[in-house]
């Protein structure tokens, strides 16, 4: 689960970026993109931790391709650090995202069964 926990704080990251890189606060758009794609994050992360929904992780492969691609077409290059923020962000996201949830256990075939 130490990923799922790493998307969140990941997800928090993106809510305090636009304070960090100082945004222009009439360009809506990466502040908006930034407290959404924040929430999402979280949202997603947390709702992992329900066994129900445990898969739901994978959505966040979307989010993470979102996250490269505001960053490299929404403004050309030299891209300001907010922007390069984005890119390394969803890079890290999509990388996160593909460890299962339970990849500090050790395998089904491994664990002893509880009586």
């Amino acid at each position: 689960m130490w990923a799922r926990v790493v998307e969140c704080m990941l997800g928090i990251w993106l809510w305090m970026s636009p304070f960090i890189f100082r945004h222009d606060p009439a360009d809506a758009a990466i502040w908006i993109n930034d407290l959404a794609t924040g929430t999402i994050l979280v949202v997603i992360s947390l709702l992992s931790f329900w066994r129900p929904l445990k898969q739901a992780h994978w959505a966040l492969l979307v989010v993470g391709a979102w996250l490269v691609a505001f960053g490299r077409l929404a403004e050309s290059p030299p891209l300001a650090a907010g922007y390069q923020n984005h890119i390394l962000l969803g890079l890290t996201v999509m990388m996160m995202a593909v460890i299962p949830s339970e990849a500090s256990q050790p395998p089904d075939s491994w664990r002893l069964d509880d009586p």
